[in-house]
């Protein structure tokens, strides 16, 4: 009897363990199969969502976010919470463009100086969260406000275009170059979000810099006590978003050729819900690359098919914080406590 009771008690554990570990990769797998069905042409006797143009559609869809959720990852490792990636982005897009269309600068230079200004949201969050001692969530939401309403300020208000009229009514006479506006299209966007993903898992996982980013993340007293230096690393965390984030309003300005009104805005909550599906990605249970890549694939395709699918761009927020509400509750089911 006691045999057969402790079978019965390890058969759901057994379950749970495998829902929590490996449920969020079920999932994209069973969306990928529902979509490959329910967009099935009968003319080509195929599925015009499995195709593989439609699939490098999917990939460049997903290779901005990726790689500004990637930034938020290494937030989210010091168990910190950078809602300014989304404002960061938004300035780096009007920055990288009017360093163009204004001023005449080449590639090379416009992408360091709008690195550098994209940096500045790090030191404000540094200052705010480590030295005065600001919740992570509130100083980054102040910092959001601060850096959206200096990127209207700096267009004026407006979108920023080849031949447009600048605030003192000069033409400008700048152009976007086209060897920039490749780096926006496939297959060099794709090649550098698998590359900023692929150094973000080595750093994470393979460098003792990225084990005590976990340490300060998951109890940064017993780090301080181990010898690690906390300040420090949750610095370096928030400055490697700031980063990424300013990487990812560039490769929206390449990708578009204008610089729109909150245009890196709207990849804010698509790069959360990418971070925090990562969470549960193979059990991790914790902020990582690979996950967070599967968290915005799973977005993509999402987005992808809904709209083969015909379905209203105003809904696809319910279908895409339903998937979100389940891969947290795949991630924390096991850890809850009594």
């Amino acid at each position: 009897m006691a045999d057969k009771s402790g079978l019965k008690k390890k058969n759901p554990d057994k379950l749970k363990n495998f829902i929590t570990k490996w449920g969020t990769l079920c999932t994209v797998l069973i969306v990928f199969v529902i979509f490959t069905f329910a967009n099935w042409s009968k003319e080509t006797n195929s599925s015009i969502f499995l195709t593989s143009n439609n699939m490098i559609t999917i990939l460049r869809s997903i290779s901005i976010t990726a790689i500004i959720a990637i930034g938020l990852t290494f937030s989210l490792a010091v168990n910190g919470m950078d809602l300014s990636i989304g404002a960061n982005a938004n300035l780096a897009d009007f920055v990288v463009m009017t360093m163009f269309v204004w001023y005449n600068m080449s590639i090379g230079t416009s992408i360091i100086l709008t690195l550098i200004i994209g940096l500045a949201a790090a030191v404000i969050n540094c200052i705010l969260i480590v030295k005065l001692k600001i919740p992570d969530m509130v100083a980054a939401l102040s910092v959001m406000f601060m850096f959206q309403g200096v990127a209207m300020t700096y267009s004026n208000g407006g979108a920023i275009t080849q031949r447009m009229t600048r605030p003192n009514g000069e033409v400008a006479t700048g152009l976007v170059p086209e060897a920039f506006r490749a780096l926006g299209k496939e297959p060099w966007l794709i090649i550098i979000m698998l590359l900023v993903v692929a150094f973000a898992h080595f750093f994470l996982k393979y460098t003792k810099h990225g084990r005590f980013m976990y340490a300060v993340g998951g109890n940064p007293e017993a780090a301080r006590l181990s010898g690690i230096p906390v300040n420090k690393y949750r610095i370096l965390a928030y400055f490697l978003s700031s980063a990424f984030a300013a990487l990812g309003g560039i490769f929206i300005a390449a990708r578009v050729g204008t610089a729109q009104v909150n245009a890196g805005a709207a990849y804010l909550m698509p790069s959360v819900a990418a971070a925090y599906i990562g969470f549960s990605v193979a059990g991790a249970g914790k902020a990582n690359a690979i996950g967070t890549l599967v968290g915005a694939a799973l977005i993509g395709m999402l987005e992808n098919g809904l709209i083969m699918m015909s379905v209203p761009y105003y809904a696809m927020d319910i279908v895409k914080g339903g998937v979100l509400a389940i891969a947290l509750a795949l991630t924390y089911s096991n850890s809850k406590k009594y």
